[in-house]
């Protein structure tokens, strides 16, 4: 493992190497156990995305594993006005001993690896949000206990969400459905990798996606850059809702994961949102675990 650029690029051994590896980091906080297995290292975070959870997990991450970060915005470094990505790899590579970059192209990601001479870390694309994944994986092992066998169900845009739970659930022995407009799928790649590789249904029907789901998950229905879309989105999108009604469907203990920031009365009612609200902040909370162990098997 020399990158986390997608999960695909990972294989289920390194998948739960990094999630046992984030349940000992996050025991070792809770019981004020100090871990600092990154001292005196240091990671550049390039954002073209702004960001709430992403910024402040990766820097709270590192200061608690004993390094340092560097925010750096678009507008702030040369990158943000036409300096060619491989030059900028290229010069941040003898300052830094990673990157994590939060951007909207792929491409943009794989670039920076492919020149650089550091560890990269995507902290989001268009394509794909394997962070974020990580630390749902974590979440929901820690509620049920194990991965294999479970059925998750994604309500919503065929995003870098969907196709970062496909590959994720596939690769760690889950069942994984997308229900979401026929006009907005996940990635034709990844759903033909899905289906040669594990059980994957891509759906219209929302009661179909749902039905005894052990895990229901859903995210914005116009995400960053989108915005232009929004009306357009809505009116596609409109009964793509997790609610009570579609909640008897799954599994009586099902429980709901969101990858915030939520829109409450679009994607999710306020009813079950609050009522799962321990589920989703938990969530939140295990980006930084996840991440940090993402950081440790990079950087140490």
């Amino acid at each position: 493992m020399k990158h986390l650029l997608k999960l695909a690029d990972l294989s289920t051994e390194e998948i739960y190497g990094i999630l046992n590896l984030a349940d000992q980091l996050k025991y070792e906080r809770k019981n004020h156990i100090p871990h600092p297995h990154l001292a005196g290292k240091k990671l550049g975070m390039i954002f073209t995305k702004s960001s709430t959870r992403t910024r402040v997990s990766f820097a709270a991450g590192m200061t608690e594993l004993g390094g340092t970060s560097e925010f750096l915005s678009d507008r702030d470094i040369q990158l943000g006005r036409g300096e060619p990505i491989k030059d900028t790899a290229r010069v941040l590579s003898r300052y830094l001993d990673g990157i994590m970059i939060r951007t909207f192209k792929q491409s943009d990601v794989e670039d920076f690896a492919k020149n650089g001479s550091i560890p990269v870390i995507n902290g989001l694309t268009d394509y794909c949000h394997p962070c974020q994944v990580l630390a749902d994986l974590m979440t929901v092992r820690e509620y049920k206990g194990s991965l294999k066998g479970l059925k998750l169900c994604f309500v919503g845009d065929g995003n870098n969400m969907a196709n970062s739970l496909i590959v994720g659930g596939i690769k760690t022995g889950m069942e994984v459905s997308i229900a979401c407009p026929d006009a907005y799928r996940p990635d034709a790649q990844i759903v033909q990798w899905a289906k040669e590789n594990g059980k994957l249904t891509v759906t219209s029907d929302i009661r179909e996606g749902a039905a005894d789901a052990d895990v229901m998950y859903t995210d914005v229905w116009a995400s960053m850059g989108q915005e232009a879309e929004k009306a357009e989105r809505e009116k596609a999108f409109r009964g793509y809702c997790i609610d009570a009604e579609l909640m008897k469907i799954a599994k009586p203990d099902a429980m709901v994961l969101h990858c915030l920031p939520v829109h409450r009365g679009e994607e999710i009612t306020d009813e079950v949102f609050e009522a799962h609200a321990e589920e989703i902040f938990d969530e939140a909370e295990n980006r930084l675990h996840a991440q940090k162990a993402v950081l440790v098997k990079l950087l140490k």
